[in-house]
């Protein structure tokens, strides 16, 4: 069953009146990002924030920013959250609060687990404790310090500046807008070389197209506390990797570059080897009567072991294991560690001795085993090398002097603790949002076991007939009734504020919607009605259709020789003259290589009737694109036709009536037939989308025609400048993509607006919208030509 906002009367009744506007645009959204328990505490903490009394703003940012909180690190944070806010009040203002809250989904994106989250709140508290004034000037440039730093690089970075500035106002404000050369200098002290954010994704493909599973990656804040960080460990099926790693050179700073290890290729070898442990290390094994020494030896048996295992499968992982290894120091060991990176090196390099005979006992051991996959190997190795490694005369055993200095090597608890590889289990520990599965059904299982005929946003599946089935009692299909239309998960784009010159990230929300079908009928009228234009494009498009090879003369080589210039050539030799080198000729493929986007503004608006006409813009509309498609389908160019409306930021509807890879046939146009106006013109965001499907086309070319009849503008915008400033820079950015962004403008008044926006060349108003038919069509022909 969906979730309703009407639910919650007892609580956003009581919030002001802009809030409530703002949680009924939003509230899909809201609904999509939360837990029902997560959305009673949204609601609750929005109404703690109100009646803290420090402003609209507090409420409204809270809102806005707290459903992407909660896709990045899930909404168990919140409440600790909004604790925070409310024991921040008596030390800041309100504006500041509503700044926190608004960079709060920043700081999730970039740090990628809750508890880094909670962490980073103890770091604003610390500020706020030492440096309150300095806090907002750190926020503004929050996105460019995460990109840089780990979150203990962040701490350190926050206490230099508050002790060096202790109370000098002025140089707080320029330390902590990164102005000083002092913020910069420390900055690139504490800067890490590959933060975990930026390879996460990477390593997620690369761990499944390796292994065949999906391996859940979170990181950890390594080094929040101190410089040394913690090693991976592997805990509930999650395998948790520091937050940054440098590069690795074992041989310090006088390493040679060849010898240098990446941070990647670091982070790669980490997850391989945690994962080795998830698909081999099976069972626990007991500490039960183990000493310290002895459960270091198991677990270094047991860490070779499984990579071992490994290296069966894939052996290249053995050259990216052992880079990592301290290089081997053959002279006397000083203590028991120096031994144990020695073995632990020599059992994954093949074909070496060590000098040592413990080593090369060690070694023999397990070589000696028949079967790694026995359940006690590592315990009984284990425990016979640390017998044998009593008698040597070294100083006792100290696990934080002589641990394993691989630094990919994780801490092995889970060698003690881990259970079986249960998937359901590892599923369960994602924090992935779970997708309604819609599942084809066969009839008599339709019919005989539906329950509920109008499942919610929130039903776990959805069945579907692979056929139509008409219920006589509702003249309806049962594939009509099931579910709601379907509805995409949510896009986010940025905005340009041409007030502050700057972007506000992720500000606007697009969703794809359904296109609903018309009558068929509509769009054959069409064509009839409109004859003369097609037979009098017909021409254009016959000379536009790619017509084979094409003789390019007077070339310096080619594939054959040029008569004419050949004959010049020779004329000119016999008279002294020097001739001309360009005597070949050379075929070309005549073929065109673009890709065609038509985005059409579906407003409200367009419903208004032609003067003196007895139709509106939208038919109009209709039918200049059914030419214009038409013309395209002819020709062969891949197209697309989107169009768009809003209803305020929270939702920009989109809708695709036909995508490059899908066939201008009857669906095409039953939905083009079906197409209606409504809400406003957010035109930016629309374009932004439009721009990522025409960067999916492997074309060298790239057109996208814009129809609209009026400004942009949107029901949550007071300022004229706003949008038309987003749009234009919308426009610019796809520029930079290598998309041509042309508008055909029905507004006999746009010329200043539509070219402020679009550019002067890339315009085209329409005075007599009745000629919109005929003109569309003949404007693409001559651009394309």
């Amino acid at each position: 069953m969906a979730i309703h906002l009407e639910e919650f009367q007892e609580l956003y009744g009581e919030l002001p009146g802009a809030a409530q506007e703002l949680l009924r645009a939003s509230w899909t959204e809201a609904a999509r990002a939360f837990s029902p328990r997560g959305l009673d505490n949204y609601l609750k903490g929005a109404l703690a924030l109100h009646q803290l009394g420090r402003g609209e703003q507090l409420v409204v940012t809270y809102l806005q920013s707290m459903p992407e909180l909660a896709r990045a690190v899930g909404d168990d944070v919140l409440p600790e959250l909004v604790n925070f806010l409310l024991a921040m009040a008596s030390k800041t203002s309100g504006a500041v609060l509503a700044l926190i809250a608004g960079t709060a989904p920043q700081a999730a994106r970039r740090l990628g687990d809750d508890e880094l989250l909670r962490q980073y709140l103890n770091v604003l508290s610390l500020m706020l404790a030492q440096v309150p004034r300095a806090l907002r000037p750190m926020l503004e440039h929050l996105d460019q310090l995460l990109s840089q730093l780990t979150l203990g690089g962040l701490r350190r970075w926050v206490q230099w500046g508050a002790q060096a500035y202790k109370t000098d106002f002025e140089g707080q404000q320029a330390y902590f807008s990164l102005r000083s050369a002092d913020a910069l200098s420390v900055l690139q002290q504490e800067r890490k070389g590959t933060l975990f954010v930026q390879v996460q994704r990477r390593l997620n493909i690369y761990l499944r197209a390796m292994w065949g599973r999906d391996v859940f990656l979170r990181p950890t804040a390594g080094d929040y506390e101190n410089r040394e960080g913690l090693r991976p460990f592997i805990e509930g099926h999650v395998v948790h990797l520091a937050d940054a790693y440098d590069d690795w050179r074992p041989l310090g700073a006088d390493t040679p570059e060849p010898q240098v290890v990446g941070g990647l290729e670091l982070y790669r070898a980490a997850a391989n080897h945690a994962t080795a442990h998830l698909v081999f290390t099976r069972r626990a094994l007991s500490m039960q009567e183990l000493s310290p020494l002895q459960i270091a030896l198991v677990e270094l048996i047991e860490d070779a072991r499984v990579e071992q295992l490994a290296i069966e499968r894939f052996p290249n992982m053995r050259a990216s294991w052992l880079a990592l290894h301290p290089v081997p120091d053959a002279g006397e060991p000083a203590r028991v560690g120096d031994l144990l990176n020695r073995l632990a090196r020599a059992l994954l390099e093949p074909g070496v001795a060590d000098p040592h005979p413990w080593v090369r006992r060690g070694v023999e051991l397990l070589r000696a085993q028949a079967d790694l996959g026995e359940r006690q190997l590592s315990r009984r190795v284990g425990v016979e090398l640390a017998h044998a490694l009593a008698d040597l005369d070294l100083p006792e055993y100290n696990r934080r002097l002589d641990g394993l200095r691989a630094p990919y090597r994780d801490d092995n608890r889970a060698v003690w603790a881990l259970e079986g590889y249960d998937e359901a289990l590892a599923l369960q520990a994602s924090w992935e949002a779970r997708a309604q599965v819609r599942r084809k059904v066969g009839l008599m299982e339709m019919v005989n076991e539906v329950d509920c005929e109008l499942a919610g946003d929130d039903a776990q599946e959805v069945w579907v007939l692979p056929t139509e089935f008409y219920l006589d009692q509702e003249d309806v299909t049962i594939n009509a009734l099931e579910g709601r239309p379907a509805v995409s998960e949510p896009f986010h784009y940025p905005e340009w504020d041409y007030q502050i010159q700057l972007e506000r990230p992720s500000w606007a929300t697009v969703l794809e919607r359904q296109a609903p079908l018309g009558d068929l009928a509509r769009i054959d009228a069409i064509l009839a009605e409109h004859k003369p234009v097609a037979s009098r494009l017909k021409f254009l498009i016959e000379s536009m259709v790619p017509q084979g090879l094409q003789r390019m003369r007077r070339q310096r080589d080619g594939d054959d020789i040029d008569l004419d210039a050949a004959v010049r050539a020779m004329s000119d030799l016999r008279m002294g003259v020097s001739p001309d080198p360009r005597c070949m000729v050379r075929l070309k493929r005549a073929q065109r290589d673009l890709a065609v986007m038509v985005l059409l503004d579906l407003s409200e608006s367009s419903n208004d009737k032609v003067r003196g006409q007895d139709y509106s813009v939208l038919d109009l509309t209709r039918s200049a694109t059914v030419l214009l498609a038409d013309a395209l389908e002819r020709i062969g160019d891949p197209f697309a036709i989107h169009g768009f409306c809003s209803d305020g930021r929270h939702d920009v509807q989109y809708y695709r009536f036909k995508d490059f890879d899908q066939p201008y046939g009857e669906l095409a146009k039953a939905r083009l037939a079906g197409m209606r106006g409504s809400y406003s013109t957010r035109m930016g965001a629309a374009l932004r989308h439009a721009g990522q499907h025409l960067a999916r086309q492997a074309k060298r070319r790239k057109i996208c025609f814009v129809v609209t009849d009026g400004e942009p503008a949107d029901n949550d915008v007071r300022d004229p400048q706003y949008l038309r400033h987003d749009t234009r820079n919308a426009v610019e950015a796809l520029g930079r993509e290598g998309v041509t962004v042309y508008a055909l403008s029905l507004d006999p008044h746009a010329d200043a607006y539509v070219s402020h926006i679009f550019g002067s060349r890339n315009v085209s108003v329409i005075d007599k919208v009745e000629r919109l038919p005929e003109k569309l069509p003949m404007l693409y022909m001559s651009l394309t030509r």
